[in-house]
């Protein structure tokens, strides 16, 4: 007996819509179930992990702020994973965007008006110029994007490291490793009286307006998606795969290079060894879960990051390591790739009875 997956002719327009509402479903599911094997209450984790997060001002606030570098991250990589190319190294471009921004926010040169926007800007050209290097190893060498991406992450996470224990450390920060306070030229402005909302929840709705035009109204959203679904029929229409790749690792790069000095600059305040969470690899959920469609990107970040606020209040009141959140968001990459998978092929159950191996 042999299991085979056969491409549906047309896989159904609602049951693709739905895909990601049952991937999440089941997930649910199954993580009540691993809760409850631990010896917790799964209606105990679902009060933790989601009601009191949605009934709370403060943990509403917080989940905006937490969603903020999610949904940054992921339309960066929605335009790679539409053109098939996978950076899985946004984590890495993240701590460089944020280390070279950095670099201005810490060079004293006082407070013009114009610090915050080239320090922005400095961040977002860091994480393009680190993605480009995958991208160009890609196309001059064939070498495969998605071992050298995510390699590259640890020579950023050893940079940053270097660099707070090293030349940048605060000589006054009692021999911790972190960078001095940026002055307050260097900080996002923010909002409301427990001034946690910043300016980058903004700028991430920006960035879903921004690229839901470009994804629908443009050739060239229209040429990610031939090369993505009809790699023979983008080089026919001319649309040269050597400059898709460089564009949008270099625009994939240059988001998660923003989200990493957003979160620097709108919380943080300073360079330490670790300035996120793992927000470039929950990204990558972000974005599947969301369909890679803007809007669906949105949703899907405030989805994830309702299960990092869950996390840090269940730590509290459950006595559940962080590793449970962690857990819970691979088998969530899981469950929407299974559903997508089922989505676009139907199992076929194929005997090989009285066939010689």
């Amino acid at each position: 007996m042999r299991v085979e997956l056969v491409r549906r002719a047309s896989p159904p327009a609602l049951a693709r819509a739905l895909a990601p509402i049952a991937a999440l479903a089941v997930a649910l599911g199954l993580g009540a179930i691993f809760i409850w094997l631990l010896g917790r209450s799964p209606a105990a984790a679902f009060d933790v992990y989601i009601r009191s997060q949605l009934t709370d001002g403060w943990a509403l606030t917080e989940l905006a702020v937490k969603a903020t570098p999610l949904v940054l991250i992921a339309i960066g990589l929605s335009f790679c994973f539409r053109a098939s190319l996978w950076n899985i190294g946004a984590e890495g471009q993240l701590i460089v965007g944020a280390v070279v921004a950095s670099w201005l926010a810490l060079s004293g040169l006082g407070s013009s008006p114009w610090l915050l926007p080239a320090i922005l800007v400095l961040g977002a050209i860091g994480g393009a110029a680190y993605a480009l290097i995958p991208a160009i190893l890609r196309v001059r060498f064939g070498v495969s994007e998605i071992l050298t991406s995510l390699m590259l992450v640890y020579v950023a996470e050893l940079l940053l490291d270097y660099l707070v224990r090293g030349p940048w450390r605060d000589p006054r920060g009692f021999n911790f490793p972190q960078t001095r306070l940026f002055t307050d030229a260097a900080m996002l402005p923010t909002f409301g009286d427990g001034g946690r909302l910043h300016l980058g929840v903004f700028l991430a709705l920006v960035a879903v307006a921004v690229a839901w035009l470009v994804m629908s109204r443009t050739l060239f959203g229209y040429r990610l998606r031939v090369t993505g679904d009809a790699p023979r029929a983008a080089r026919f229409a001319g649309f040269r795969p050597t400059a898709t790749t460089l564009t949008v690792f270099a625009i994939s790069g240059a988001m998660a290079g923003l989200a990493g000095i957003v979160e620097v600059t709108g919380q943080i305040h300073q360079l330490k060894p670790s300035i996120s969470p793992g927000y470039g690899f929950t990204a990558i959920i972000v974005a599947f879960l969301g369909r890679l469609h803007p809007v669906g990107i949105l949703a899907a970040g405030l989805v994830l990051a309702l299960t990092f606020i869950g996390g840090e209040a269940a730590q509290i009141a459950l006595k559940l390591p962080f590793d449970v959140t962690r857990a819970f968001q691979g088998l969530l990459l899981f469950c929407v790739l299974a559903a997508d998978a089922l989505v676009t092929y139907r199992v076929r159950v194929v005997s090989t009875a009285g066939k010689l191996a």
